[in-house]
């Protein structure tokens, strides 16, 4: 057995391990299941009692030097490869796709922002809401023919009639139900109309409205705050101006243009060669909204506003397509990307 083993360490001496493979080699040959130490082993269970308990020391030892030498060279090897990836400076480095901001959170923050330099705080509701919320504080009838003027995605009918929003007034309800004047507040959010998808139109879009109610609140305090807005979202040349309109929550109420900036007001196919662009609708509110949610309309006196946030993005970055906003186009939405 001690022959053995000498010639054993003699032959290890001479052994040449220089990748994995020849590794591997040298693992199987010694230390496999059918290896060398597994046969020693073997053969000590022949050997007298008298020469057990020393052969065994010497084959012990031996086996442990096998699998250091082993072990060694399965480090060095793996540092070396390690090593070789880590050094090579001539693999070109991975190209990462950087996201970027959707063009209408852009528009929708900036609008948020010009606002709440002014002191208006943001308010959210839900997009599914009741009758009541949605039409009726807002001085719109059962009877009412102004429902007609926007098509409704209904939800549930009856007496518990649920819809889609048809727009964040809504929320104007809820803030007014809950707090007391003064009341300054903006409503970003998605609202949804029953409407066929083209070019000018879409089923779902994006609305902020604003709600002002205060003692003394006049007409001129509103055309004040949209000049404002205007100048700080088109610059300082903008001008407004406001035409009558009607709308059931609002009395008087108006529509807004603004000075067509492509053109500087000289006419082109944007403004339809007027000059102007039309980008909200507002008014003081009704006496009878008021009185509706609790406050009253003798003492207090407010107006409000509502804008849709894609036809501002369509005059700021001359993006003619609603589809565009929702198709996930990678192509668009690359344009936006910051930096």
């Amino acid at each position: 057995m001690k022959e053995k083993i000498a010639q054993i360490r003699e032959k290890i001496k001479a052994e040449s391990i220089k990748n994995k493979e020849s590794l591997e080699v040298f693992r199987i040959q010694y230390l496999g299941t059918k290896g060398v130490i597994k046969e020693l082993f073997g053969d000590l269970k022949a050997l007298a009692n008298e020469h057990k308990k020393e052969a065994g020391q010497l084959l012990n030892s031996l086996r442990m030097d096998l699998e250091a030498i082993y072990q060694k060279h399965k480090d060095n090897l793996e540092d070396s490869s390690s090593t070789d990836e880590k050094i090579d400076l001539t693999r070109p480095s991975e190209n990462f796709n950087i996201g970027s901001r959707h063009p209408l959170s852009l528009v929708r923050s900036e609008i948020i922002e010009i606002f709440a330099r002014i002191g208006y705080a943001v308010s959210e509701g839900p997009e599914i809401e009741d009758d009541w919320h949605n039409f009726s504080a807002l001085n719109f009838p059962p009877e009412h023919p102004a429902r007609d003027m926007q098509d409704t995605f209904f939800i549930e009918k009856g007496e518990k009639e649920m819809a889609l929003r048809t727009h964040t007034s809504s929320v104007q309800v809820r803030v007014m139900e809950n707090e007391k004047p003064p009341i300054r507040t903006i409503s970003p959010g998605r609202v949804y109309r029953n409407e066929a998808i083209s070019a000018r139109a879409h089923c779902f879009f994006h609305q902020v409205e604003g709600l002002y109610i205060d003692k003394k609140v006049s007409f001129a305090d509103l055309k004040q705050t949209l000049s404002y807005f205007a100048k700080e979202l088109f610059g300082e040349e903008a001008q407004i101006r406001l035409r009558p309109s009607y709308f059931p929550f609002t009395e008087p109420s108006a529509e807004v243009d603004v000075s067509c900036t492509i053109c500087n007001s000289k006419g082109c196919n944007v403004c339809k060669h007027t000059g102007w662009l039309e980008i909200l609708g507002c008014g003081m509110v009704d006496p009878a909204v008021l009185e509706a949610n609790g406050i009253d309309s003798k003492e207090y006196s407010g107006f409000a506003f509502g804008m849709g946030v894609e036809r501002i993005a369509q005059l700021k970055y001359k993006v003619n397509d609603l589809r565009l906003y929702s198709e996930n186009d990678i192509r668009f939405l690359k344009q936006f990307t910051a930096g």
